[in-house]
């Protein structure tokens, strides 16, 4: 599933009745509109208004020659699943022994291109990894829709028509740039690519051509694959010096409002609580917390915020500035934290 369209996860029974109730009223408003007609008129005056942003006509004729119109798009994005789950039940899921294990042998497998691109984008490969593994099962699962036809139903369903419409216009550009022939421009539901589920706009924002042979190939080609999560990350401001957080043990009576409020409502938002609770490590071991095991806190000179994925009864995170940049990728605790432990569980035990 997309990086860039998951949200934090629901958890309140009331929350959850009220989207659904929401998105039922919202999908039975919608359902009138949506026909074959509709959709190849809105196809029509898209490709007139592609013309205006230098689009050729013949180009834009043999992109859109065999669009269609996905129902099963348009039904998945209404009706994207919220589950009443806790990090105890999700983690098991996210991250199984047989996943672990499979991370463990991949990186040694491409060890030495994961050091070399590490080593230029100042990422640690365990967490490309870790990434890869999370986002389509380490290239196994990167979806099959054409992302032309994924993302034109999409516009054309309308209840986020510009945003879909600007991704579009991006698709169009990585084809016009010659990544990818049209035949083999795949992704999800939502218009998601390649092995790390870029959406377009991040794809011309963040994809590497990792072995310098003039394509930018996150379908098929490892060195692209991995570069182009490492210059994601390092775009968004990773520190190779910094781990992403560690689950930490809080004291009798702690101060709970002193951590980051779980729900914000928007990147931006949340950007803001962190640099609101943020203290120094030190600061965070003066007033009692520790490490699960008991003992003391590293003994560095960083900040760090206090986040809880579940509520305050459910785990404690001391998160470093790196987990900024995963909240970047996918704004969900519970994303950032499966994330965390694969990379936790390639590191250790060493590979050999």
């Amino acid at each position: 599933m997309d990086m860039l369209i998951k949200f934090l996860r629901i958890r309140s029974f009331k929350t959850i009745s009220a989207v659904l109730i929401l998105c039922t009223f919202s999908s039975l408003a919608f359902a009138e509109e949506l026909t074959e007609a509709g959709f190849k008129e809105f196809i029509t005056q898209f490709k007139k208004e592609s013309l205006d942003k230098g689009f050729s006509q013949d180009f834009l004729d043999e992109s859109f020659a065999n669009v269609k119109f996905h129902k099963r798009a348009v039904k998945a994005d209404r009706n994207q699943p919220e589950n009443v789950e806790t990090l105890d039940t999700y983690l098991p899921k996210r991250v199984p022994q047989w996943k672990i294990d499979k991370a463990r042998k991949l990186y040694k497998e491409h060890e030495e291109l994961l050091q070399n691109i590490g080593m230029e984008f100042g990422v640690q490969p365990r967490f490309i990894v870790a990434l890869w593994g999370l986002e389509t099962n380490f290239g196994k699962f990167t979806g099959g829709y054409s992302v032309i036809s994924a993302l034109s139903t999409l516009a054309y369903e309308g209840r986020r028509r510009s945003f879909f419409q600007s991704e579009l216009w991006a698709a169009l550009s990585i084809l016009q740039q010659g990544h990818i022939p049209l035949e083999k421009f795949k992704g999800s539901w939502a218009g998601a690519m390649g092995q790390n589920q870029f959406m377009p706009t991040s794809f011309l924002a963040y994809a590497i051509d990792g072995d310098s042979d003039g394509k930018k190939d996150i379908w098929t080609n490892y060195a692209d694959v991995f570069s182009s999560m490492a210059n994601y990350l390092k775009q968004e401001g990773w520190n190779d010096q910094l781990t992403w957080g560690r689950q930490v043990k809080l004291p009798e009576g702690f101060d709970t409002s002193l951590a980051i409020p779980q729900r914000t409502g928007s990147r931006k938002n949340w950007l803001k609580a962190w640099q609101e609770k943020e203290q120094p490590l030190q600061n965070w071991q003066a007033l009692g917390i520790r490490r699960t095991d008991g003992t003391d806190l590293p003994n560095v000179d960083i900040t760090a915020a206090l986040v809880f994925p579940d509520d305050i009864e459910g785990r404690a995170y001391l998160a470093y500035d790196n987990y900024k940049s995963l909240m970047h990728w996918n704004l969900s605790y519970y994303f950032v934290s499966s994330v965390g432990h694969l990379s936790d569980r390639i590191k250790f035990p060493p590979i050999q």
